[in-house]
């Protein structure tokens, strides 16, 4: 319970950041937002690194949590508004790509400190310095040129246009964005949480994007990469090391299928890399499923079953990163209108870390009471299900403007005679 409290506390923390995210980016912006999530996460950081007992430690999870959370609201929102329409789901995927990098470099910093003395001191603590560079980076860097007009500073909006755009293209941008920014303020509209479920058009858009980051959680990512070591060891390789090493392969696979992701994601598209990343993760979770049924988590177990478990681990991991990894984020970037983006994108991300907490604070008590190979199998049920919900309700953006995807909502809520 402790070890799930502390893990989980992060999150707690994270659901918090990324419910208030969605107010903080519209009110003060996104460079701002991420700032704020920066100093937070430092604070956090090194509260935990000098925590003298498990609760300070918990408190320090709790800040690093609220960094994460708001920064999760924050970062895809703020690439996708500084992209064009045609890489944006690249871009936005590199988001992705940076967190599986930060998962690999922890499992090396991890492995690094295993024997030197105050070995998670250490390991938690170094965690500052990448927050560090971010926020010294960060002050190099425009504010969002949407954001920009959205607060009528439109001088300070084309500066940051001219930077992304050639010449033949700027001026076109410059009219879109002041037209858009035209019609915001001739519905005069602050958009409040219960605005959401009021419009059809938008109650449809969150219900995807909320959806897909349920089913992220819920088909199992976090109980594979916070567990990993945890899961390593119950399939039977009881050297700590051991379980690192073979748990930093694993966040390796996680990387390098990122990588792929933004590659496939504005090639495939969304929708079918997040269908076809679901029917290898049920298959591979399937396997997890037999191989952890072959015997009790206690119990001493043959190198084949063992080593089957990690394979199950390696599939589940690449099959996952290159879909239901950067899909989810990149969709919620992308399917809501201006004006909602910041308070639905926030919500979404909340629904996000809430399924993560349910999902890393229930699985090695749940995994403890019905068995490993159980839990897996539960897990790969709801991937069949995830699968259903893609295949029925989520649309294909790949190449789409914003204008275009709420088009999409707009001809789902009322048809497209009553839109004509």
């Amino acid at each position: 319970m402790l070890q799930e409290t502390i893990v989980s506390m992060a999150i707690a923390g994270a659901i918090v950041g990324a419910a208030t995210g969605g107010w903080i980016n519209d009110a003060y912006g996104r460079k701002k937002a991420t700032l704020i999530a920066d100093v937070i996460f430092i604070i956090g950081a090194f509260g935990m690194a000098a925590a003298p007992d498990p609760y300070i430690l918990i408190i320090g999870r709790l800040l690093v949590g609220l960094g994460v959370g708001i920064a999760s609201v924050t970062a895809p929102v703020y690439i996708a508004e500084a992209s064009p329409s045609e890489i944006r789901g690249s871009l936005v995927s590199t988001n992705s790509l940076m967190i599986t990098g930060g998962q690999l470099l922890s499992y090396i910093v991890n492995l690094a400190f295993t024997h030197v003395p105050g070995t998670w001191r250490w390991m938690l603590g170094v965690s500052a310095v990448p927050a560090l560079v971010q926020f010294i980076l960060m002050l190099l860097l425009p504010e969002s040129p949407r954001w920009l007009f959205m607060k009528n500073r439109k001088n300070e909006a084309v500066d940051v246009i001219s930077n992304i755009y050639d010449l033949a293209r700027l001026e076109d941008e410059i009219d879109f964005l002041t037209a858009e920014a035209e019609q915001d303020r001739q519905k005069n509209k602050n958009v409040k949480f219960g605005d959401v479920f009021k419009s059809k058009e938008i109650r449809l858009a969150f219900m995807v994007g909320a959806g897909l980051m349920v089913f992220q959680q819920f088909t199992g990512i976090n109980t594979v990469m916070y567990y990993s070591p945890t899961i390593v060891q119950m399939a039977g390789f009881r050297s700590n090391e051991l379980a690192l090493q073979i748990s930093l392969f694993v966040a390796a696979m996680n990387t390098v299928g990122t990588v792929l992701g933004i590659y496939l994601i504005d090639h495939a598209g969304r929708k079918i890399l997040a269908l076809c990343s679901l029917g290898g993760v049920f298959a591979s979770l399937v396997l997890l499923s037999v191989a952890f049924s072959n015997h009790s988590s206690a119990a001493a177990v043959s190198n084949i079953t063992g080593w089957l478990a990690v394979l199950g681990l390696i599939l589940y991991i690449a099959f996952f990163s290159p879909g239901m990894g950067p899909v989810p984020w990149a969709m919620n970037s992308e399917i809501y209108p201006k004006e909602y983006r910041g308070i639905c994108g926030g919500m979404s991300a909340t629904v996000c870390w809430v399924s993560n907490l349910i999902v890393s604070q229930t699985f090695l008590s749940i995994a403890e009471a019905l068995g490993t190979g159980l839990t897996f199998l539960i897990l790969a049920v709801i991937t069949v299900l995830a699968f259903l919900f893609v295949l029925i309700f989520v649309p294909e953006t790949k190449g789409l403007t914003f204008d275009e995807v709420e088009l999409i909502w707009k001809e789902r809520a009322w048809g497209s005679t009553n839109i004509n």
